[in-house]
């Protein structure tokens, strides 16, 4: 059986119906929603006005649009408007962007069927659906117009947040016709811009949220502050899945400001009048702690269960061909295993969140990619209907997938339950790390069959890792394979037999693991760029034409290579001292090749010099976000190739702050020079594109410069001195 990732193409086939939810009439205002589920069709829209994806023309004219991609970093404050802007003729920095609460059925993303933001798919999932929202809205403004001038709608045409009629000299604002377009009933159809008349989609779009990002306005999650709020410090239990046992309360009340300690099932917060009280009272008492099962845990046996894991069958999630047969009669087979290790998440903004209990209800003021998710948990703590929590979702100070996952909401509420006040819980940097939901050890084993002239006839890929969308997004765990891990297990290229595995194998009960930026294609490229390279060395063919012969199906793919090997002047003489390693993508919707380049130093250690990026994304929305998206994924996945390692001992992270879990420093940071290519085709994603390409481009890289294929991160530096 044969399980695919949905791409782009499949995501944006949406009936206008299921988008467009109500036209309602309230006070002069004009209000368009935008729902993104089908069964939202309005019965009774003089009910209906609440908060949606939708727009909403008030009478003096500003046009409100509430968004629901999540802003944690990636830019969809200023890409989502962005289509709105477009379709309906204003400027994108005069467009009111709120962000979307909480509402699982109001504002389910079309690719992932959940209220999430993730897996680089905010503008792809929206290109379409937000567009013809607008356009639907520009199309009623224009007929609202028509009606009044007594003229055609044709003859009409919008321009800065007006309708115009230039024959006849006549114009309205958006909020004068607001009311009369309102009573219009919603069209059937409506006609997207041609790209070829794009004004906005595809400039270089200043950022909406920039100012207040830099002048210190912006609020994030941990800036919340409410009148009477209490701030709470927690310490979990060091030991993932062990219980919490006892505290010297007394001692922790003596500190002054402290209100009182609350006591969850496996952690203890501390709560006072400010977070320095709470945090002192936690490091100057003794808590007692029941360690549980996994009291003796370390990285050795982690490594050692995957490893057996890895020798067992799984269930086949793609296959194409006869891979044994094309295995016994090949002229020769190369087999190979990869370990990548546990990584954390550490964004700079640590774990927080702050909720108010009351009689009536609840509020929860966080910053979280899955607001629905969030809702739930809050109402499974408290035992309440999740309509009666109301969740304000926040700029996130960085995500990278730990803020799809909601524990540490649900812990909040636990404490905010036994607190007669709002309360805000903060984790430290150290409780954010050692309590994190990890990207898990992954195996991967992978086997291909090659021809007399070494060009594979079949290759067989092996996943071995944790089904994080089993328990996460169930509907993506299709027939016992789970759809993220294996993706990208065959690279870009189409092998004429194919086959790939998954073998489930969970971490033990109590240690978390989550989504970590790049997914799925972050843990497979690995082996496949670097098995791909080593491939080429062996059948002695320059590692470009190699992939060439591999890519003739796939012209997308070949015309990013193409572009970097041109860029990096591939083929010609490099410095003295300098190798290069590159690797080709297909991910997220999206085509993309690398070019790592590095230097030695006398004791073998690697230093990445420069890298070279082109990406087809099918149509730009902002270029220069995509620039930014494309750097930022580069520089932290270079930090993991180079650094990261989530390790265990006696039961314990090891790793608390950025002295043990390094990240790059802004010295070792090389230049990423990015290349975007021309595409008419609809967009992909882009901010997990850079993360899952550059660990094999340097690998491979070093390969060139040392004869040492190294098949494990991070880049262990004293195997390349043996």
């Amino acid at each position: 059986m044969q399980h695919e990732v949905p791409t782009s193409s499949d995501s944006v086939q949406l009936s206008r119906r299921s988008f467009l939810t109500a036209a309602l009439t309230t006070a002069g205002a004009f209000s368009l929603g935008i729902g993104l589920a089908p069964e939202l069709w309005a019965t009774d829209v003089a009910k209906d006005f609440t908060p949606d994806a939708f727009i909403r023309i008030l009478p003096t004219g500003e046009v409100i649009f509430v968004n629901a991609a999540v802003e944690m970093g990636q830019g969809t404050f200023t890409s989502i408007p962005m289509l709105i802007a477009e379709e309906m003729g204003i400027d994108v920095h005069k467009l009111i962007v709120e962000q979307a609460p909480a509402d699982e059925k109001k504002y389910v993303h079309p690719i992932w069927k959940a209220q999430i933001t993730g897996g680089s798919g905010s503008v792809r999932g929206l290109f379409e659906p937000m567009r013809k929202a607008a356009a639907t809205a520009r199309t009623m403004l224009v007929s609202a117009a028509a009606t009044r001038w007594g003229v055609a709608p044709s003859e009409c045409e919008v321009k800065d947040g007006m309708v115009l009629c230039p024959a006849r000299k006549l114009s309205a604002s958006y909020g004068e016709l607001a009311g009369d377009a309102a009573r219009l009933p919603i069209p059937a159809d409506v006609t997207l811009k041609a790209s070829s008349a794009f004004s906005v989609i595809g400039t270089a779009v200043k950022r909406t949220d920039t100012v207040s990002k830099t002048n210190g306005t912006a609020v994030f999650g941990i800036d919340v502050s409410l009148p009477g709020m209490k701030v709470a410090a927690i310490a979990n239990c060091p030991v993932p899945g062990g219980k919490f046992k006892s505290i010297d309360e007394k001692a922790a009340l003596a500190v002054p400001g402290v209100r009182q300690v609350v006591r969850l099932a496996n952690a203890v917060a501390v709560v006072a009048d400010h977070y320095g009280a709470a945090r002192k009272a936690l490091d100057s008492v003794d808590i007692q702690w029941d360690n549980g099962p996994n009291a003796d845990l370390t990285t050795e046996k982690l490594v050692a269960d995957i490893r057996a894991t890895a020798g067992k069958s799984g269930v086949i999630a793609k296959s194409v061909g006869d891979v044994d047969a094309s295995i016994k009669m090949a002229q020769s087979v190369f087999e190979a295993e990869y370990l990548l290790p546990m990584l954390a998440h550490a964004a700079m903004e640590p774990l927080n969140c702050t909720i108010e209990v009351r009689e009536d209800g609840c509020d929860v003021w966080v910053g979280t990619q899955a607001p629905a998710k969030a809702q739930e948990a809050v109402a499974s703590v408290l035992g309440v209907p999740a309509d009666r929590v109301t969740v304000h979702n926040h700029l996130v100070g960085g995500g990278f997938g730990r803020k799809l996952d909601v524990d540490y909401i649900a812990a909040t509420a636990a404490v905010a339950r036994e607190v007669k006040a709002p309360v805000k819980v903060i984790w430290s940097r150290e409780e954010d790390m050692q309590h994190d939901a990890y990207r898990a050890h992954n195996v991967s084993r992978i086997k291909v069959a090659l021809d007399a002239k070494g060009m594979p006839i079949a290759f067989s890929h092996r996943v071995v890792g944790p089904a994080i969308l089993a328990r996460f997004l169930p509907i993506y765990f299709i027939d016992g394979v789970d759809l993220d891990i294996v993706d990208g297990a065959l690279g870009a290229y189409k092998f004429p037999a194919a086959q790939v595995e998954f073998v489930r194998h969970e971490a033990p009960d109590g240690l978390l693991t989550g989504n970590w930026r790049g997914v799925g294609p972050t843990r497979n490229m690995v082996g496949v760029e670097t098995v791909i390279d080593e491939l080429a060395a062996k059948a002695g063919v320059d590692p470009v034409e190699y992939r060439r012969e591999l890519l003739k199906e796939n012209p997308r793919a070949m015309a990013a290579l193409e572009r970097v090997a041109e860029a990096a002047k591939w083929g010609e003489p490099r410095a003295s001292g300098r190798y290069g390693g590159i690797v080709v993508q297909e991910a997220f919707g999206s085509y993309a090749a690398l070019y790592a380049e590095i230097s030695l130093g006398a004791d073998k250690t690697p230093k990445v010099e420069r890298i070279i990026c082109a990406v087809d994304c099918g149509i730009v929305i902002n270029p220069d976000t995509v620039v930014a998206q494309i750097q930022g994924g580069v520089l932290f996945g270079l930090t993991a190739a180079l650094y990261g390692k989530i390790t265990l001992s006696d039961g314990r992270i090891e790793q608390g702050n950025f002295d043990t879990y390094l990240p790059l420093r802004i010295e070792e940071a090389p230049p990423v020079e990015v290349h975007l290519i021309k595409s008419e085709q609809p967009p992909g994603g882009i901010g997990e594109v850079g993360t899952s390409l550059i660990a094999p481009a340097v690998l491979n890289a070093i390969a060139a410069g040392t004869g040492k294929r190294l098949r494990t991160l991070p880049i262990d530096v004293e195997q390349l001195k043996s």
